[in-house]
């Protein structure tokens, strides 16, 4: 199976690439992973709807250049579906199982992500109505990726 993260953005903070690389390496005994940044559009804090749009459109053809056609895509939105650890290993199994070796989330700038990317994807998935910054959402989702695979393999998962 090979998963890849999208994400808008490049990291500059120190530890959220080292969590982020501890837990890439212990995914390579389960599967091909793969992280990417895009860049974000640059623009002012202040932003009418219009150009909040823009921004969100300019960040999805980068993001959607990055999806291959075969890709099953899971946006992370907050108005997806929430899954507990273990359905989101289900999920993962299931594609797996059923021919979806090629899986990618999708995780938005600080505007969301554009609709037309979420017309690419296949799913919504939420973390909850919390809004987390797009940059610590990458930790979470790569730790909870592993989790899936340890909970799928039977193995038990070290805190």
């Amino acid at each position: 199976m090979f998963i890849q993260i999208i994400g808008v953005g490049k990291l500059k903070e120190k530890y959220l690439v080292q969590g982020i690389a501890e837990y890439a390496k212990r995914l390579t005994p389960y599967l091909k992973f793969q992280m990417i940044e895009v860049a974000d559009e640059k623009a002012p804090d202040t932003l009418s709807e219009a150009e909040v749009e823009q921004v969100k459109e300019r960040e999805g053809e980068r993001i959607l250049a990055h999806i291959k056609g075969e890709a099953h895509v899971i946006a992370l939105a907050i108005d997806g579906k929430l899954y507990s650890s273990e359905e989101l290993a289900e999920e993962i199994d299931r594609l797996g199982t059923y021919g979806t070796s090629h899986v990618v989330f999708v995780i938005g700038g600080s505007h969301g992500l554009a609709d037309q990317v979420l017309a690419r994807a296949q799913k919504r998935m939420s973390f909850g109505r919390m809004t987390l910054p797009h940059q610590l959402m990458r930790l979470v989702l790569v730790e909870q990726i592993y989790r899936a695979m340890k909970i799928n393999r039977g193995e038990p998962y070290h805190k």
